[in-house]
C-alpha cells in the first residue's frame, strides 16, 4: 500500500514563503506533487498548519490522494506510485470549478438549455469576479472542495455590496449549490453541506402587474408615426393575449403551431404543451407585419440564416427599451417590460374572480405553489377593499 506525507520544503531566502508538497511512496519509489500552497517558516509548525485556508486545503487533497490509494488497492492490480500521482492530478482537474462548470454548461447545451447554460455561465463569470477582487485569487485555480460557509457568506456580503437584490443573491448561490451537489454525487468530492448560512430562498418581488384601465390606455395609444415603438407595444399586447407567454417561447412559435384556429407549442422553461384558442385580437397583429420568410408565425426572427437566439434577445432589449418609453407616455413609474404582460394577465385573471388552478394551468406552471408565487407579488387592492368591509363591519 502506498503512503502519503504532507512535506514542507523552507524558504532559500529569509522573509520568502517556502512550500508545501505531498510525498508518495510506494514499492521504495518516491514522487511529489506540488500542493501550491505557500507558507511562512513560522506558519509550519511541526506538521500541522496555523493558516485554516490552507489547512482545509490540504485535507481535501490528502482525502483525495488517500481515496485514490484506497480505489487502486482495492482492485488488486500492481501499480506505481506514478499511476497514484496521474490519477491525483486527473481527479484534480475534474475538480476545478471552470472544469467542472464548463462541462455542465456543455452538456446542457447539448440538451437545449441553452438559457440555463448562460445562466450557469453568468454565475461562473460573477464568482470568478469575486475570487479575483475580494480574494486576490484565480477561479481558475478554485477547487470545488474549496468552498466553505465562511467563503460563501463573503460571497453573499460582496454580491449584496455590488448592489444585486436577495433573489439575484438567491439566484447565484442556488447555481453554485447545484454544482457543488452534482461534483458530489459524483464523488468528486465530500459533501460537507455549505450553503446552510447563505440565502436560497425566493424574495417577494415588488408588484409588477398593470391594471387593466392602463393596459386599454397603452392599447389605444396611437403609435404609427414611431414604428419602433408601435411594434414594442404590439408584442406586449400580444403577450398579453396569449395567457402572459414568455417572449422566448413567442419567438420560436412556428407556422405549424397554428392550426384549426388554435396554437399549440411546449414551454422552453418546462417542457409543458399548452393550446390557446387563436383570437381576432392577435391575428390582427400579425396582419399589420410581412409574414416571415422564416418557418416563425410571429415577426420576431425573421429571416433564415442568421442566429436565431442572438436576433431573439436583441429584439427583446430593444422592446424592453422601448417600453419603457410607452410606460411613460400612459403615466406608469414602474418599469415596464415584456414579463410585465405574463404577471398583468395573472392580475387580471385573479380579479375577475378565475380559480388559482385555472390560472396556474394557463401560465403553464407545473404546480399552484408556482402561481402563487405570481400572485402574491400583485396588487394588494383587493386585499385592502376586503379589509376596509372586516373594518366597516365592526
Amino acid at each position: 500500500m502506498a503512503t502519503v506525507k504532507v512535506k514542507f520544503c523552507p524558504p532559500a531566502l529569509a522573509g520568502s514563503r517556502g512550500t508545501v508538497y505531498y510525498q508518495v511512496i510506494h514499492e521504495r519509489r518516491v514522487r511529489r506533487i506540488a500542493s501550491g500552497c505557500r507558507l511562512e517558516a513560522s506558519e509550519w509548525c511541526g506538521g500541522c498548519v496555523a493558516v485554516a485556508e490552507v489547512s482545509e486545503r490540504i485535507r481535501c487533497d490528502l482525502q483525495r490522494l488517500w481515496a485514490i490509494v484506497g480505489r487502486l488497492d482495492a482492485r488488486g492490480w500492481s501499480y506505481s506510485a506514478d499511476d497514484v500521482v496521474a490519477e491525483y492530478e486527473r481527479c484534480r482537474r475534474e475538480c476545478l470549478l471552470p472544469v467542472f462548470m464548463e462541462s455542465m454548461i456543455a452538456s446542457l447545451a447539448c440538451d437545449g438549455k441553452v438559457r440555463t447554460a448562460e445562466t450557469y455561465r453568468s454565475t461562473l463569470s460573477s464568482f470568478g469576479r469575486f475570487l479575483r477582487e475580494a480574494r486576490g485569487a484565480s477561479a481558475a485555480d478554485f477547487m470545488l472542495d474549496s468552498i466553505t460557509p465562511e467563503l460563501l457568506k463573503d460571497y453573499e456580503r460582496w454580491l449584496h455590496a455590488a448592489g444585486l437584490v436577495p433573489n439575484t443573491v438567491s439566484f447565484y448561490n442556488r447555481i453554485l449549490r447545484a454544482v457543488y451537489n452534482r461534483a458530489a454525487e459524483r464523488g468528486l468530492i465530500e459533501n460537507r453541506h455549505p450553503f446552510g448560512r447563505v440565502y436560497t430562498g425566493v424574495d417577494k418581488t415588488a408588484k409588477r402587474a398593470l391594471p387593466l384601465p392602463v393596459l386599454r390606455r397603452i392599447k389605444a395609444l396611437d403609435l404609427s408615426h414611431t414604428p419602433a415603438l408601435e411594434y414594442s407595444r404590439d408584442m406586449f399586447m400580444l403577450s398579453f393575449y396569449l395567457r402572459g407567454m414568455s417572449f422566448i417561447d413567442m419567438a420560436f412559435l412556428r407556422k405549424s403551431d397554428l392550426c384549426d384556429g388554435y396554437v399549440a407549442y411546449r414551454r422552453r422553461k418546462t417542457g409543458r404543451r399548452l393550446v390557446i384558442r387563436w383570437t381576432q385580437e392577435m391575428q390582427a397583429i400579425v396582419d399589420k407585419y410581412p409574414e416571415n420568410a422564416s418557418c416563425y408565425l410571429l415577426p420576431v426572427i425573421r429571416t433564415r440564416g442568421i442566429n436565431e437566439r442572438c436576433r431573439y434577445r436583441n429584439v427583446g432589449y430593444n422592446i424592453n427599451h422601448n417600453l419603457k418609453k410607452i410606460a411613460a407616455m400612459v403615466g406608469v413609474a414602474a418599469p415596464l417590460t415584456l414579463y410585465v404582460a405574463r404577471h398583468s394577465w395573472a392580475s387580471a385573471a385573479q380579479a375577475k374572480g378565475v380559480p388559482v388552478g385555472v390560472i396556474s394551468e394557463g401560465m403553464g406552471h407545473t404546480s399552484e405553489a408556482t402561481t402563487r408565487i405570481y400572485l402574491s407579488s400583485l396588487d394588494s387592492s383587493v386585499v385592502d377593499s376586503a379589509n376596509s368591509l372586516i373594518m366597516s363591519s365592526l
